[in-house]
């Protein structure tokens, strides 16, 4: 048989296939002579299998019981694709047309899995500790901008998007808010600057979280804002730090926008927000939450300083009085309010003894502002 008889043979027994993946930026369209290359994607896939083996061998297993199981989800698409190839290469009929509809279906799923363990990471890293503030604001700015790149493309990780909200509701009362605060006395343009970009981070943060919110209970933001109190989204446990980030952000651009008279129509419902996952969860971040209730309480016309103190005072206990900022809160909400300067620098030097006693990063933000406090007791009484 002569070579263009072969070759015209080849041609016409030949079957093209295409496949398309398509998940997210992953696309490639790939198109196979499948028996001009039979021996050479045989042995491909050989060493493969071979290839994928080694990983999942390397992979850390651990047992609990009888049961093991892996440790890295990716290892998961490891073992499933190793068993395809191996059905692939034994030739078997309905297990190559099977592998060829997974394969396509599941190309870039390890980018997801990886995207979403990652953002689990940072989530568990938003809430580790770092005592030092200079570093932790240094290291802010990256972690907040890759955390956020993370949750645009994994918008339903809730863990993740409260971390998100939590360190841009951080960030803007501890670095930028409060150095707003301290310009004020000498550079009244630069206050503004920094005050309009705090605005600009609280809204960030309360539009993460409440976005998660909505994704994982679609309707919340109109339920939240129904005249019916039966109407109102209910708050489930794993949507309690959620719905605190989202009301302590929110509460703290109305407060810096008090010259809206938008932002400040909000305020009711920001302080609903915060009622709803109060009442699911009232021990909620060592005290946090029942500190934010105090300061909506102390906050809102006509609200009662009587009630906004017991849940100062709750927060105390929660805490044990190792929250340093539940002092500072009764102290600028209560005391300063009611112009008891004794009782306002005694609840101050008690916010420096717990940073003292527990030097955790949020008790050195809070040391820093109770000291500034301190020094500006003169003109603020």
């Amino acid at each position: 048989m002569g070579t263009k008889q072969m070759n015209r043979q080849a041609k016409a027994r030949s079957v093209t296939v295409k496949r398309q993946f398509t998940a997210g930026d992953c696309t490639s369209t790939a198109v196979w002579p499948m028996p001009m290359v039979r021996l050479t994607l045989m042995q491909f896939l050989e060493n493969v299998e071979l290839l994928l083996s080694r990983n999942i061998h390397e992979f850390h297993l651990n047992s609990q019981g009888n049961t093991k199981y892996l440790k890295y989800p990716l290892s998961y698409f490891f073992v499933f694709a190793s068993g395809i190839f191996r059905n692939v290469r034994e030739k078997r009929p309905m297990h190559c047309a099977i592998a060829a509809l997974t394969i396509g279906l599941a190309a870039c799923s390890p980018t997801a899995l990886i995207k979403r363990s990652l953002g689990d990471e940072l989530a568990k890293q938003g809430q580790s500790q770092e005592e030092d503030p200079g570093l932790a604001r240094e290291a802010s700015a990256f972690y907040l901008k890759l955390s956020e790149s993370l949750l645009k493309d994994t918008p339903d990780n809730l863990k993740l998007a409260e971390a998100v909200g939590a360190g841009l509701s951080q960030y803007a009362f501890a670095y930028v808010a409060f150095e707003a605060e301290r310009l004020a006395a000498t550079d009244a343009q630069a206050a503004f600057r920094t005050n309009e970009r705090a605005k600009r981070l609280y809204l960030r943060a309360h539009r993460h979280a409440m976005r998660a919110l909505e994704l994982s209970t679609p309707g919340f933001r109109a339920k939240l804002a129904h005249h019916d109190a039966k109407q109102w989204p209910h708050i489930a446990q794993d949507q309690v730090g959620l719905a605190y980030w989202a009301a302590a952000s929110w509460g703290g651009y109305i407060s810096l926008a008090k010259d809206s008279p938008d932002a400040v129509a909000d305020f009711p419902l920001a302080y609903r927000l915060a009622t709803l996952a109060w009442k699911a969860n009232p021990n909620f971040g060592d005290g946090g939450l029942s500190s934010l209730m105090g300061s909506f309480e102390s906050a809102q016309p006509g609200g009662s300083l009587a009630k906004a103190t017991q849940y100062f005072d709750a927060a105390i206990t929660i805490s044990q009085g190792k929250n340093a900022g539940a002092y500072i809160a009764k102290a600028e909400s209560i005391a300063l309010a009611q112009g008891q300067r004794e009782a306002f620098e005694t609840l101050l030097k008690k916010a420096i003894e717990a940073s003292d006693k527990y030097p955790e990063l949020s008790n050195e933000l809070m040391r820093e502002r109770a000291l500034w406090l301190l020094r500006s007791a003169e003109d603020l009484f």
